[in-house]
């Protein structure tokens, strides 16, 4: 899928670049066919799922 010469590397989730952002809906589509959402969950393009991390809420700052 990636059109990049060389072609993006795989295993560095870092390195493909931006083909579709969708900030409204909250995801961006990746040139290695990757789905990234903002929440940091991810869908890979042979169907596996990365989790979101998520940090618990005692950890979260609280406005006085």
């Amino acid at each position: 899928m990636c059109s990049h010469q060389p072609s993006c590397p795989a295993t560095d989730y870092h390195a493909p670049h931006i083909v579709a952002a969708h900030p409204e809906q909250g995801w961006t589509l990746l040139c290695d066919g990757a789905i990234v959402f903002d929440d940091s969950g991810e869908l890979l393009p042979d169907g596996r799922i990365v989790a979101p991390l998520r940090v618990p809420v005692e950890r979260l700052p609280i406005a006085a």
